[in-house]
């Protein structure tokens, strides 16, 4: 069964609705759409720290609203509009996960959205399985 999260009422930049899924369950699996630095349909003020934590932390809303938890992240991506954001993503990363991080890749990458940062969740929990 595959069941997606976030369809109505989902808003963008500017108040526009999105055309996709926040996430979408199936068997098990947990895919999470890339989470911009975004609280109300509009980008937070504040530098790659500020808009680290709040793209991880939408992510995170979003897996706890499914009935996920972080101990089920199994990957993230990670998109960067800059490589000199790096050290400081990582440091972010690191308060989120400490010791039980999950796979990850990291990129830079030009947004569609005016922001630094872009990320993105794969979770896994077996209780959701069919």
């Amino acid at each position: 069964m595959i069941k997606r999260y976030g369809i109505e009422g989902s808003e963008g930049t500017g108040g526009q609705a999105l055309p996709f899924a926040k996430a979408v369950a199936a068997d098990g699996w947990l895919y999470v759409s890339g989470q911009t630095p975004m609280v109300d349909g509009e980008i937070i003020d504040g530098g790659i720290v500020a808009q680290s934590t709040q793209a991880i932390q939408n992510c995170l809303d979003i897996m706890t609203e499914a009935g996920f938890g972080k101990e089920d992240i199994v990957h993230m991506k990670v998109f960067l509009t800059d490589a000199r954001y790096f050290q400081s993503f990582n440091k972010v990363f690191k308060s989120f996960f400490a010791a039980h991080p999950p796979a990850r890749v990291c990129c830079v990458a030009d947004l569609v959205v005016d922001c630094m940062v872009e990320v993105d969740i794969t979770c896994f929990n077996p209780k959701f399985k069919s």
